[in-house]
């Protein structure tokens, strides 16, 4: 249907939420070793690395550019540094791919912070760069609790098309799945997941008002426990007790990959510091699933429209 191109890919998020609308991913991009065993696994293919070092044209002709660049410039729990860490220059490499290339559309997403940062200088600069290269530029934040998954992860998603078209984002579905039927039982896990007594008790200790059950206790920067009916962000760079269940053991690799959206067959073939790793690092993939839909949706209908006018055309008159 479209052809794909999957930059800063992690594991291929993005990637499935398009692949879920018959599109056919051409070309991956992913510098990070774990991201790369886990995408290969699944999709059959190696990503290629660094993406400074492939000239744009060298990447596939494709319809649709997607890149999930790397957020921690950007992130509250980073430093915030923006295009002064380098991987936050790495949004001009997509740039001089959109320039080189021209895709007929892309999608981009980062953490909302980027719209704020520098005192929304830096997101000036992206946007500012996109249209310059011709295309017409959307832009929202959306909460993953809102589509369905029982994680709170705010993200912002940038969406452009290089000819007019008309597009909306996706209408929330405004609800999320009970913890319940993500988490999985408590006496078919390995005893490591489980809590000391003593790191328990101090939980119990800490946490603000009546936990609900099921829930997922949440620590923050303060020391601060709140017990929650859904996960806050997973994060690569958490602690093993950031994110707890029930107050007593720590979130499988499994159940971190469901609160991202992923599906039960997706292959785990690293070890559990690698999944937690890879899992903070990735999208909510029924969001992009939802925006991919839109996307398609405005581009059949630009296809459709031309190809009307093209029939409304008239034959020349012969002199």
């Amino acid at each position: 249907m479209y052809k794909t191109i999957d930059l800063f890919a992690g594991i291929g998020g993005i990637r499935l939420g398009f692949e879920t609308h018959g599109c056919e991913n051409v070309f991956s991009s992913e510098w990070d070793n774990d991201a790369q065993k886990m995408y290969a696994a699944n999709f059959g293919d190696i990503p290629h690395g660094d993406i400074n070092l492939i000239a744009p044209s060298d990447i596939p002709n494709h319809d649709i550019l997607l890149a999930g660049f790397p957020c921690q410039p950007f992130s509250i729990a980073g430093k915030g540094l923006g295009f002064a860490d380098t991987r936050g220059t790495l949004f001009f490499s997509i740039e001089k791919i959109l320039e080189i290339k021209k895709p007929r559309a892309f999608l981009l997403e980062n953490v909302k912070r980027l719209m704020t940062h520098d005192n929304s200088q830096t997101f000036t600069v992206i946007l500012e760069k996109l249209k310059n290269l011709g295309y017409t530029v959307y832009s929202r934040v959306f909460n993953s609790l809102a589509f369905g998954l029982p994680q709170k992860r705010e993200r912002i998603y940038i969406v452009g098309f290089l000819q007019p078209v008309h597009f909306d984002f996706p209408t929330p579905l405004g609800y999320y799945q009970p913890l319940s039927e993500l988490l999985e039982n408590d006496g078919a896990i390995e005893p490591s997941y489980f809590l000391s007594e003593t790191i328990k008790q101090k939980r119990l200790n800490a946490v603000k008002g009546t936990p609900p059950f099921p829930s997922i206790w949440h620590e923050n920067i303060g020391g601060n426990i709140s017990a929650l009916p859904y996960s806050c962000a997973l994060r690569a760079g958490g602690s093993y007790n950031y994110l707890v269940v029930n107050g007593v053991r720590r979130l499988t690799a499994r159940e971190m990959l469901r609160l991202q959206g992923f599906p039960d067959d997706f292959k785990i073939v690293l070890p559990y510091s690698g999944v937690r790793k890879v899992a903070g690092n990735s999208v909510s993939v029924p969001v992009i699933k939802a925006i991919a839909g839109e996307m398609i949706k405005a581009l059949q209908a630009q296809k459709a429209f031309k190809a009307q006018l093209t029939q409304l055309r008239l034959p020349e008159l012969e002199v």
